[in-house]
């Protein structure tokens, strides 16, 4: 465990678009400054909406315009689509840009506060039954468990994310070389881009038969990385969004079928900030 060095750090400045590696990131209890600053409304069904429910925004880019920072952490960011073209979210067309490439009536949102409850309420369901709804969010067939929700934050069912945020669930996430390799091992034939997995840190650590999937291990302990301090909290169940194509990358529904053969639905860990800080590609973590 003395070699987990931190080998990629990314942010995603539109909830659900392609993010932008960058050399070192500011973290705070929010989490990355600028991950998740943006995000589209869906305006037929209601509410914040990712991938899950529209899969083709993974085919959209995005980057800030401008670095963000602790007095405007959602600074402007640039949208690119498939096409080689882009358009800014300061561009009065930019809502019916992005609509008609996704085929689908949204518009771009920078984040609200917190406050702003009715902003973060879940859009309408797809489906009345609810298995069906989670089975479809979270890619499993009728044979496949679902994830334990108990290990979400309780605001989650009501709201698209937690409210101020448009995360999935916790600040961070994160994973590491071993894990790819040992998944890359029972999916010879997939091609396990790290975008199809969003995680905020890539952190070297070798897999053994006997630790194949390395940082499943971490869950309940703190580290440094950096200047911050991290504590682990729950594996990452993972859903629909990882088979999705992804520009040059195909829809691959076996990536899903082995992460919950082999690594108990979970890829990467969730961590929340305890001490703020500075977090930056050759960081090493140490558990404390």
């Amino acid at each position: 465990m003395n070699d987990l060095v931190v080998a990629q750090v990314w942010r995603y400045p539109a909830k659900s678009m392609l993010g932008e590696r960058v050399p070192s990131v500011s973290v705070s209890a929010a989490g990355v400054l600028g991950d998740r600053g943006w995000a589209v409304r869906d305006e037929v069904r209601g509410g914040i909406r990712g991938a899950k429910k529209i899969g083709d925004l993974m085919h959209l880019g995005a980057r800030y315009v401008a670095p963000p920072t602790a007095h405007d952490p959602t600074p402007h960011i640039e949208i690119s689509f498939p096409d080689g073209t882009s358009v800014t979210s300061a561009d009065g067309d930019i809502n019916a840009r992005i609509s008609a490439e996704l085929g689908h009536h949204v518009t771009l949102w920078p984040l609200q506060p917190p406050d702003d409850l009715d902003h973060y309420r879940r859009g309408a369901a797809d489906s009345d039954d609810l298995l069906v709804e989670l089975r479809d969010i979270f890619g499993r067939t009728e044979d496949e468990p679902l994830p334990d929700l108990s290990v979400f934050p309780p605001e989650i069912f009501e709201y698209e994310s937690p409210p101020g945020t448009y995360l999935d669930a916790f600040p961070l996430m994160v994973m590491t070389t071993g894990s790819v390799a040992t998944l890359q091992d029972h999916l010879p034939d997939s091609v396990l881009d790290l975008a199809r997995f969003r995680p905020n840190l890539v952190v070297t650590a070798e897999a053994t038969p006997d630790n194949p999937w390395p940082e499943q291990g971490w869950v309940g302990r703190r580290a440094t990385i950096g200047t911050a301090e991290v504590e682990f909290v729950t594996g990452c169940p993972r859903c629909v969004m990882i088979t999705r194509p992804i520009r040059d990358l195909p829809d691959d529904r076996s990536i899903m079928r082995a992460v919950v053969r082999e690594a108990d639905q979970n890829l990467g860990v969730y961590a929340t900030v305890v001490t703020p800080g500075t977090i930056a590609e050759g960081d090493q973590l140490a558990f404390t």
